[in-house]
This record gives structure tokens, C-alpha cells and sequence, in this order.
């Protein structure tokens, strides 16, 4: 067990860190709101008139996401219901609106299949390098689907250092459930109370303090003064802020 230390606050006897993937480790934004922009046009080619409101609600801002938006933080199911809700309000039934929506998400996968892979935050690699040489366990538990997950450790060669790659594949079973975290330790054989949450987003610090976490990190990469990680016991700019210290 180790010491980590962040800005001030320590964090004794941990045995793991879980991160989350988008906004954490992976600097996915450019692809996400390409993703998203190519979900809402398909939706828009069918039903006229959905794209732009679904644009928004997508948390797509010019240039941007919204880190806080359902894009960013949400499960690909939930973006599906949202997307759903929208052509349902044009008269269609709901089974008929929630395949609509499946279809045109099925679409621009297929049709981003061959993006090359987001690149890694700078220094995310020499981090989780350091954790693991420490004698941490490491985790990655993304409200993307554990596919994503297994392509982000393959592209970038982490699979050394990661010992649990996890996303959301279930649709009853999404953050900030506190069940995802408990499951993610389970399946790393630690404890939750000597565990660290580090992640971008308001539902990865209420996952994590629900569930008991050790602590919970949150990270804004650039600017650490952002309200929505006001809940996390230490907020961070950049992952090398994360120090170690030996017990």
C-alpha cells in the first residue's frame, strides 16, 4: 500500500486507482463531438428538423463539448433514449423512435470505425507508469462501452499497466451508480476503501464517494477551478499532480 498525495491532501493506504477513459486518460473530445455531430445528421436525414435540438441536447458547442453534457458523461444507451425521445416528439411511436435512433448510431460507428485512436493526455502514460511500479492496481472504468475501453489500452499499449478494463454494457447499470465502482474492485480483488476515483465529471466523484471510495480525484485537464468537480476531495489540472509517497 501507498501514500498519494495531490495539492495538499493525502490519501493513505491505497491499494488501487480507478480512472475514468474520456477526459481523464484519453483527450477524446475532437472525436466525440465528431461522433456526435454524425449521430445527430443521420437522425436529422430521416426526420427533418431533429438535428440541431439533438445537437444541443448532445452538449455539442461550437468547437467543443460540454464536459458536463450527455455526450461527454452519458452511456451510448442513455444518448439513445435522448435521441429517441426527440424523434418521438415528432408522433412517432416509441419503438419505432428508439430504432431510428439505434440504427443512426450503428451508422456513424461504422462510419468512424477507421478514426485514428484519440491521443492520450500528455504524461497520462508516465503516470499510470509510476502507479504501477509502485505496486497499485489500475483500473479503467468508463461510461463507454468495454469495447472502447479494450481499444484505447490496445491502441496505446497500456495492457501492462491496466488490470481491469471496464465499461458500461448494461442498460441497467450506468454512472454514478456506486455499483460500477463496486464491481470494478471486485473484479481488481481490492477494497473500495482503499481505492481512488480520478475522473472528469460529477458522476464519476458521486460514483465513487457512494460507493466509499478512499477518495476522489477529479480532473479538468488545463483548469482545475470548475464547479462541476466542486464534490471531489481534490481537483487537478494534470494527472501528474498525483504523487507518491512510500508507507
Amino acid at each position: 500500500m501507498v501514500t498519494i498525495k495531490c495539492r495538499g491532501i493525502s490519501f493513505y493506504n491505497i491499494q488501487a486507482v480507478i480512472f475514468d477513459k474520456d477526459g481523464t486518460l484519453e483527450d477524446s473530445q475532437e472525436f466525440l463531438r465528431h461522433l456526435g455531430m454524425k449521430r445527430s445528421r443521420l437522425v436529422d436525414a430521416q426526420i427533418p428538423g431533429v438535428g440541431e435540438p439533438l445537437q444541443m441536447a448532445f452538449g455539442i458547442e461550437v468547437g467543443k463539448i460540454d464536459p458536463t453534457g450527455l455526450l461527454a458523461v452519458g452511456s451510448r444507451r442513455e444518448n439513445e433514449i435522448v435521441a429517441a425521445g426527440y424523434i418521438a416528439e415528432t408522433g412517432r411511436g416509441w419503438i419505432e423512435s428508439l430504432t431510428i435512433a439505434q440504427r443512426a448510431f450503428d451508422e456513424a460507428d461504422q462510419m468512424l470505425k477507421s478514426s485514428p485512436p484519440s491521443p492520450l493526455f500528455v504524461g497520462s502514460l508516465e503516470v499510470l507508469k509510476s502507479l504501477y511500479e509502485a505496486g497499485l492496481k489500475l483500473g479503467i472504468l468508463s461510461a463507454a462501452t468495454t469495447k472502447a475501453v479494450e481499444k484505447l489500452v490496445k491502441a496505446h499499449q497500456l495492457s501492462e499497466y491496466i488490470q481491469l478494463e471496464m465499461g458500461v454494457d448494461s442498460v441497467h447499470l450506468n454512472k454514478p451508480d456506486p455499483k460500477l465502482f463496486l464491481l470494478a474492485c471486485e473484479r481488481l480483488g481490492v477494497d473500495p476503501a482503499a481505492t481512488l476515483m480520478v475522473g472528469d465529471s460529477a458522476g464519476d466523484i458521486q460514483m465513487g464517494k457512494d460507493a466509499g471510495a478512499a477518495g476522489c480525484i477529479g480532473i479538468c485537464w488545463g483548469n482545475a477551478q470548475v464547479s462541476h468537480l466542486e464534490k471531489a476531495d481534490v481537483a487537478i489540472a494534470s494527472l501528474d499532480e498525483i504523487t507518491i509517497l512510500a508507507d
